[in-house]
């Protein structure tokens, strides 16, 4: 395995892409609040991005909002995600590249590429299927060649979804055999809103569905075998009484990557899969009523080139102010936070699961701050901790994983619960 053992032949541990993205930007001050917990006691970082005066900006920026003068001195690379040259000379330096630039679809595959034929690790936060399924098939031999791990969605898109569901089965005494999780968020007087480039990744990835089907058809799959009731799929408006509330089909990459991390422990750990279906609650009727208008312009809007573009220009119109051009401000963020609910079923010890319906039941339950700015780094950072202080819990060869198919043997979890991302059995 290369990774770890040569960090001490690079002169960075850690450096943060895009530092200076609206998402870099918390990346930078949750790495800066890290760096004790970096290998032998302390963090070797630095920032890159296109930008020198941004990458500066960004730094005082933390500088003052963290009361750390010693932020100003970070070092800054100067990487483009148009130059390639510019990209290798940036992976050369790094054991770890967090990769903050997204659009992924547009903008990732330089960063993998570069990642993979210089050795660094890649760890990014993206939550379209379509970009992180097609590195896993273009890139993953290579990357399990050179010992390179590349790991996709380590963020609120998808660690406390695929990550919950590993907490559940272990939990579970016995053989867990379908989970559905039910995400809830509450804000503050102010509100909650998302940046808008979270809007444009779902603008893109939903016009171009076809796409995605014609991608997962080369992987040759078969079906994974299904273990006791098959779960049954929910209408696409439900009251769900778990939450007392509606609820709807969670619209993320979630779902891809649960069935992935569960594809890939069946096949390389024989372990029996867990089915799964994701939901989010959106509220009462008059929630409801916005969701749908909005659902039906976008719908509408997304099957043409200008409507693309006005969804693209006006964030905050088409979503009723949820995404905005200018991100959620502080105190929304310090106010917000989120929860998931697993309900989980399966057959309790000494059951025979060949044999009768489930008989067991489990709930757990994940929570944590503000999911997208707050989380989100939390996620990404102890993702990449976790890659260089345990290389020998990782699977055995380098590869495109998902956060559960390269951390179930780790202590991700525990890391998490430290800093605010809590897993609970209720």
């Amino acid at each position: 395995m290369a990774s770890v053992e040569t960090s001490s032949s690079r002169p960075y541990h850690i450096v943060i892409f895009g530092a200076s993205g609206f998402t870099g930007q918390y990346v930078v001050e949750e790495v800066s609040r890290t760096v004790s917990e970096g290998p032998s006691g302390t963090l070797r970082w630095a920032v890159a991005g296109r930008s020198r005066s941004k990458l500066e900006k960004i730094l005082e920026q933390a500088a003052g909002a963290l009361s750390k003068p010693e932020l100003r001195t970070v070092d800054i690379i100067v990487s483009d995600v148009k130059e390639p040259d510019s990209l290798a000379a940036m992976c050369k330096q790094a054991v770890i590249v967090l990769n903050c630039v997204g659009p992924y679809r547009f903008y990732g595959e330089p960063v993998v590429k570069a990642c993979v034929e210089n050795g660094a690790h890649c760890i990014d936060i993206s939550g379209e299927p379509q970009f992180l399924e097609g590195m896993q098939l273009n890139y993953h031999s290579q990357a399990a060649e050179k010992g390179v791990y590349i790991i996709g969605s380590c963020g609120f898109d998808s660690i406390p979804a695929d990550m919950g569901v590993l907490y559940t089965r272990d939990q579970f005494r016995g053989t867990l055999t379908a989970v559905e999780s039910f995400l809830t968020a509450s804000a503050g007087p102010e509100g909650a809103s998302i940046h808008d480039g979270t809007w444009q990744s779902a603008i893109y990835g939903v016009s171009d569905g076809a796409s995605l089907r014609s991608l997962r058809r080369k992987f040759n799959y078969k079906p994974l075998p299904v273990v006791g009731a098959k779960i049954k799929r929910r209408s696409p408006l439900f009251f769900s009484n778990e939450l007392q509330q509606y609820a709807v089909p969670f619209m993320g990459t979630d779902p891809s990557v649960v069935k992935r991390t569960q594809r890939f422990l069946a096949e390389q750990h024989q372990e029996k899969p867990v089915q799964y279906g994701a939901y989010a609650g959106v509220g009462g009727v008059g929630n409801i009523l916005k969701m749908l208008v909005a659902g039906m312009m976008f719908m509408f809007l997304i099957k043409f080139s200008f409507g693309r573009n006005l969804l693209i220009k006006y964030p905050e119109f088409f979503s009723f102010g949820f995404f905005t051009k200018a991100g959620p401000t502080r105190t929304q963020m310090k106010d917000s936070s989120f929860q998931f609910a697993f309900y989980g079923e399966g057959y309790t010890e000494g059951t025979d699961p060949s044999q009768g319906k489930p008989d067991g039941k489990i709930r757990t339950v994940v929570r944590g701050p503000e999911a997208g700015y707050v989380a989100t780094p939390i996620a990404m950072v102890q993702a990449a901790l976790t890659v260089l202080n345990e290389p020998k819990a990782l699977p055995e060869k380098g590869g495109v994983y998902t956060p559960g198919g390269a951390f179930a043997k780790t202590t991700l979890i525990d890391r998490l619960h430290k800093h605010g991302i809590q897993f609970s059995v209720k």
